[in-house]
């Protein structure tokens, strides 16, 4: 298996590899092209930002992913857009049935959202601005250049706000990410795998490197022969004939998700006899403490990928079975599950091959999760909203106000990644062996097929019998979503070089 030594940052968007966190002022522009020859020579010399290193760090940064519409739009082959996974050319809303398993019914029902519920039309392109808290408006309007007015019309502006490092429940945010191998630290290969690892294969989030099965994800590939702008594009690695316009390029999932703050901490301090009791029972749900420390003592244990100086993130649920201290259903416990590709107590051959074939389990709900190197995702999001603390949330005359998250997360499977997570483990009203209850926090409190209601949360408790708290309201609905791809600066070149359109706007054959 053949991996880069020295990864192609300078063609991968900064967005992957920096996060941008610390460039506090943001702007999100939904667009559509109203005018494809002039959207393609804006893009030929638009200020993507790579993923280099520079010194000093940039003050400012622009990231821009297209929808498949937009990439249609642009002129891209059909014959290329059919090697784009089925869930990207589809779209988040593309069916019912996708949208039942990522929870998208009842308030939460595309029919409801603001913006991306009309499947047969997504905005063109998302376009994302970062800079210094001041800078934001200034770096705006040199992006939105006469070229760039006449290329687009804008769709949508997303709410965004600097609200720190907490999110708008008051919870510190963006503590556990997954670290990129960007150097092939660390093998794919089960035997070496068999605990929680922080570290993560570069091709489970960029597209045309191994991913954590060592295999490489579908993307469009093309042959050099047929398409002689393709002469630009990398090579693919696992068929060097071929050239790779996915490669450098990853699955960028949006979800604009309103938070009801004063309803969160209204319904959970009714539920409590004391402010002790509500701040525990809060930090049952989230599965970590305001402050970000978690439920779980922290491990002695090295944990691949996790600095020592991380306290926050040392630590798997091995050390709690029970559920006793972090509940099964908390938040950050659904999210990420810290599992190993076998359960906890497998230490050799002989306890692997027992493990293989279902033997050795002291108790039936020990091996229901799946190994969690196969479903991480790289959360980029940003908040927006006015900061409500929860002292003030619980008041009568707490306000309302738009409050939320702009949900951004990488990938390079979104089946596999993004809607596993959001289907077998938020949205399930089984995980873990929990019974008819989902995520506390993003649940929608919908009821099963079978009638059975899903607005309960539980917590184990070693002196007693199982702690139920019912009736929980819901706390978080979708407001819009959609799917986009995010190519690698080559692959940019190559669709701002697309042949240009006749005065009929008809795109000219390639």
């Amino acid at each position: 298996m053949k991996y880069p030594q020295n990864f192609e940052f300078d063609d991968l968007q900064g967005l992957l590899r920096f996060g941008h966190g610390k460039l506090r002022g943001s702007c999100f522009l939904l667009l559509n092209i109203v005018d494809v020859d002039a959207a393609r020579e804006w893009l030929n010399t638009a200020p993507v930002s790579s993923a280099v290193t520079t010194n000093p760090l940039p003050d400012r940064a622009l990231q821009i992913a297209f929808s498949v519409d937009g990439l249609r739009a642009l002129g891209l082959r059909e014959s290329i857009i059919a090697d784009f996974s089925d869930e990207f050319i589809v779209g988040m809303t593309g069916d019912e049935s996708r949208s039942r398993r990522l929870g998208d019914v009842g308030a939460n029902a595309p029919q409801q959202w603001d913006w991306g519920g009309d499947a047969s039309h997504t905005p063109h392109i998302l376009l994302l601005l970062y800079a210094a808290k001041d800078g934001i408006g200034a770096w705006r309007s040199h992006v939105e250049d006469e070229q760039f007015i006449q290329a687009f019309e804008l769709f949508r502006e997303l709410p965004t706000r600097d609200i720190g490092s907490i999110e708008p429940f008051g919870f510190l945010d963006g503590i556990s990410q997954p670290r990129i191998d960007w150097a092939h630290r660390q093998g794919t290969d089960l035997h070496e795998r068999d605990r929680y690892s922080n570290w993560l294969a570069a091709g489970e989030v960029v597209l045309g490197y191994a991913n954590e099965y060592g295999e490489y994800s579908n993307r469009p590939l093309i042959e050099p022969h047929e398409d002689e702008l393709a002469t630009g594009l990398p090579d693919a690695e696992e068929q060097l004939t071929r050239k790779d316009f996915g490669r450098n390029g990853s699955y960028l999932v949006i979800r604009q998700l309103h938070q009801d703050v004063p309803g969160f901490w209204g319904f959970v301090d009714q539920a409590s006899g004391s402010t002790e009791e509500r701040d525990q029972l809060a930090a049952s749900m989230v599965g970590r403490h305001r402050d970000g420390s978690p439920l779980i003592p922290t491990s002695i244990e090295e944990i691949p990928g996790v600095s020592p100086q991380n306290s926050e993130n040392q630590f798997t649920y091995a050390a709690d079975p029970d559920g006793y201290l972090c509940p099964f259903g908390a938040h950050v416990r659904r999210a990420n599950p810290r599992t190993g590709d076998y359960p906890p107590a497998v230490t050799g051959f002989i306890s692997r091959f027992i493990r293989l074939f279902g033997f050795g389990l002291k108790r039936p709900d020990e091996d229901l999760v799946a190994s969690t190197r196969f479903h991480r995702l790289l959360r980029r999001g940003r908040g927006y909203g006015r900061v409500l603390a929860p002292e003030d949330a619980i008041k009568a005359d707490a306000p309302d106000g738009e409050r939320g998250l702009q949900f951004i997360c990488l990938v390079a499977n979104i089946s596999r990644q993004f809607e596993f997570v959001q289907n077998a483990w938020m949205m399930n009203s089984n995980f873990s062996g929990v019974n008819n209850e989902s995520d506390p926090l993003l649940g929608n409190r919908e009821p099963l097929l079978n009638g059975d209601d899903t607005d309960r949360f539980s917590r184990p408790d070693p002196a007693g019998p199982m702690q139920k708290t019912c009736r929980l309201p819901q706390f978080v609905t979708v407001r819009g979503g959609g799917y986009f791809f995010m190519p690698g600066l080559r692959a940019l070149r190559y669709i701002a070089a697309l042949p240009g359109s006749d005065k009929n706007g008809k795109d000219n054959p390639s």
